[in-house]
């Protein structure tokens, strides 16, 4: 849906905003609501500006009570509206976990399809601002465990935007996670509107030896690496991003794995109960297990909380060297165990 539209270089957070300033325009029933999200334009910078444009009635401040917003944004969503409700940090959903897994998750199967809940929640996430252990955390294998939820992670300004716009569109809850890391980053964005389909993973860089697959803010750490290993090491990766994790493509996931038969997946959550796990199942679970060369590998986050120190706040997540490392790991230790250089 993006052909012949004309392209431009936007921020990951001025492509959020274009996103809902878009719908919002194009449907008076959707509406923006959160802490701090008009006069103050977010915490992030994110809805700047869009209080100007829409007014008080379609741009909300709310109370800080993450428990209000995400009830009072289900409420709206089954009454016919399209919130999007923004939660300050994603370590806050919990505050709003019942709402948001007790009934927003259920109530459409409750009533048998009969009700719709059309909201988006969107929450900035993930390490590397120094905002220590409680505003830092990376929680969607939690919310990837909850029938009735989608949960989207943007990797890029471009996904940023399309998958927001089919997120406000869609009739049932979605879980919009943003890497406050990403706001900054820049890349080319279609003008106008398009839709990128929830549920359907990119790959970003062709590669024969190892798949390398990721989302969110580790997508552009694992292109570098894979940069890195084609000139150093001569090992050729292939870049997987998921974009989605709740509907999962399990189908890309799977071609990828048999065409290379090694896979390494990144991600920014710690590495035990991660999403990684789930997506090592689908890959051992599938016709790509015979076609695997040598174990599949994980690399995430250290299991702990979130250090303040920024020195320290690096190296509990993975970094460049971690990815590099491993896919190396991945390929030479196969390549030694079979006798060839």
């Amino acid at each position: 849906m993006r052909e012949g539209k004309a392209m431009r270089e936007l921020t990951y957070a001025e492509a959020v905003r274009e996103a809902m300033t878009l719908e919002m325009r194009r449907d008076k029933d959707v509406f923006l609501m959160g802490e701090d999200i008009g006069v103050y334009g977010g915490t992030f910078g994110v809805s700047d500006g869009m209080l100007e444009e829409f007014g008080p009635e379609r741009v909300r401040e709310t109370p800080i009570s993450e428990a209000a917003i995400a009830g009072a944004a289900v409420g709206a969503a089954v009454s016919g509206m399209r919130p999007i409700a923004e939660i300050m940090f994603s370590d806050f959903i919990t505050i709003a976990m019942d709402q948001l897994v007790n009934q927003a998750a259920k109530m459409r199967y409750m009533f048998g399809g009969a009700a719709k809940v059309p909201m988006v929640l969107r929450a900035p996430s993930g390490s590397g601002t120094g905002a220590a252990a409680q505003h830092s955390q990376s929680p969607e294998a939690w919310l990837c465990n909850v029938p009735g939820l989608k949960v989207v992670i943007p990797s890029t300004p471009a996904d940023a935007k399309g998958l927001l716009i089919a997120a406000i569109r869609d009739d049932n809850p979605v879980v919009f996670l943003e890497p406050k890391l990403l706001y900054r980053t820049k890349g080319e964005v279609p003008e106008g509107e398009y839709v990128v389909p929830l549920g359907k993973a990119a790959v970003h860089r062709e590669g024969s030896d190892a798949t390398i697959i990721t989302y969110g803010r580790m997508l552009p750490i694992s292109l570098e690496a894979a940069e890195k290993l084609e000139k150093k090491e001569g090992i050729s990766a292939e870049v997987v991003d998921l974009r989605t994790l709740a509907p999962l493509d399990r189908e890309t996931i799977i071609e990828s794995a048999r065409k290379t038969g090694r896979v390494l997946i990144v991600h920014e959550a710690c590495q035990t109960g991660g999403f990684g796990g789930e997506v090592a199942a689908v890959i051992a679970d599938s016709e790509a297990f015979w076609s695997l060369k040598a174990p599949i590998k994980r690399c995430g986050g250290l299991d702990v909380p979130v250090p303040f120190s920024p020195g320290l706040e690096k190296h509990a997540v993975p970094t460049l060297d971690n990815v590099t490392e491993k896919v190396i790991g991945l390929v030479r230790g196969q390549r030694n165990r079979s006798g060839s250089s």
